[in-house]
């Protein structure tokens, strides 16, 4: 079974980082933390999450 990124059910927002985190097998509390700390320092994650937003797939049941 290959293993494919999409969006999780199990979401805050959109999902995304819940996704991220399914398929790289980490926490998702983790993966949340990292991308508000980025946003808050870095900016840029901001639009590379409403990117994959937009692009990122939900899973199919």
């Amino acid at each position: 079974m290959d293993k494919q990124l999409t969006k999780s059910s199990d979401k805050l927002l959109a999902g995304v980082c819940s996704g991220i985190a399914e398929y790289l097998g980490w926490d998702k509390t983790i993966v949340r933390v990292l991308f508000a700390c980025l946003v808050l320092f870095g900016g840029s994650s901001a639009l590379i999450y409403l990117i994959l937003w937009l692009v990122m797939p939900d899973k199919q049941n």
